[in-house]
């Protein structure tokens, strides 16, 4: 487990522009390094923000984007390119203007899909195809990511682990179907906390002064039962990305200055 950094940034876009440059980076020395990179794509305004500012970032061609694996922490249970699906919004805010590999863009499948409306087994396929991406290095069934990417949600919810839920509890699988979810879509399908923390680095975005509650619940030692956002970490950084009005119920000893 790592101990969370806090970086709070001036406002939303600000602090997009900045995620979307130490995203860049980490990929680049990711496959610098390892000759590919893994990343667990989130969904939301802050999630989307960055996507969009990564899409505008000129050093996105620094990026070798076939050898990127992209993965997502959660997935409304929709029909194909429904408008609120985050795979409908990641393709408009980014994917569909970069040279990815559309092998390697691992979408949760939707409910008109080949499991039609069986969330569940919905969710196992993609457990399946997790741990069939997952190498000896990797220690368990899902892939070591470069970067997980969360929001967080007012509730301190992040991908679609909501608090008191039983996929929040879920301790074994890593991939769950979520029925009955306190936001629409009711259905959902999702990362695990055991498959979030099997990445290398989490991200946490969160702006907004209706994020600031759930911030600093979630950075204050709640439990994660309670805030899921909690028990989000990394295995070796965990990173809560803010803008000021997010940070605002924070001790200011936590964090540095705003960046400008």
């Amino acid at each position: 487990m790592s101990a969370p950094q806090v970086v709070v940034h001036r406002d939303k876009e600000l602090m997009a522009k900045a995620a979307a440059a130490r995203l860049i980076t980490k990929i680049v020395d990711a496959q610098a390094a390892r000759g590919s990179a893994s990343v667990v794509l989130t969904g939301g305004r802050n999630g989307n923000g960055l996507l969009a500012a990564l899409a505008e970032a000129p050093a996105r061609d620094a990026v070798d984007w076939g050898r990127l694996d992209l993965w997502w922490g959660d997935e409304r249970f929709l029909p194909d390119g429904a408008p609120e699906r985050n795979h409908t919004q990641a393709r408009e805010a980014l994917l569909d203007s970069v040279p990815v590999d559309p092998a390697r863009v691992h979408v949760m499948a939707p409910s008109n899909g080949p499991y039609g409306n069986d969330a569940d087994a919905a969710a196992e396929a993609y457990a399946i195809e997790l741990s069939a991406a997952a190498g000896p290095e990797d220690h368990g069934p899902v892939p070591s990511f470069d970067v997980l990417l969360l929001g967080v949600g007012p509730d301190t919810h992040v991908a679609s682990l909501f608090p008191e839920l039983p996929a929040v509890r879920e301790t074994e699988r890593t991939v769950v179907a979520v029925h009955g979810a306190p936001k629409p879509p009711p259905t959902r399908l999702s990362l695990t906390l055991p498959a979030i923390r099997a990445a290398r680095e989490v991200w946490l975005l969160a702006a907004g002064e209706d994020k600031a509650k759930a911030t600093a619940m979630a950075l204050s030692g709640a439990g994660e039962i309670q805030a899921p956002a909690a028990g989000a970490y990394g295995r070796s950084r965990t990173l809560w990305l803010l803008d000021e009005a997010a940070a605002s119920q924070l001790p200011r000893g936590l964090y540095p200055p705003a960046s400008a």
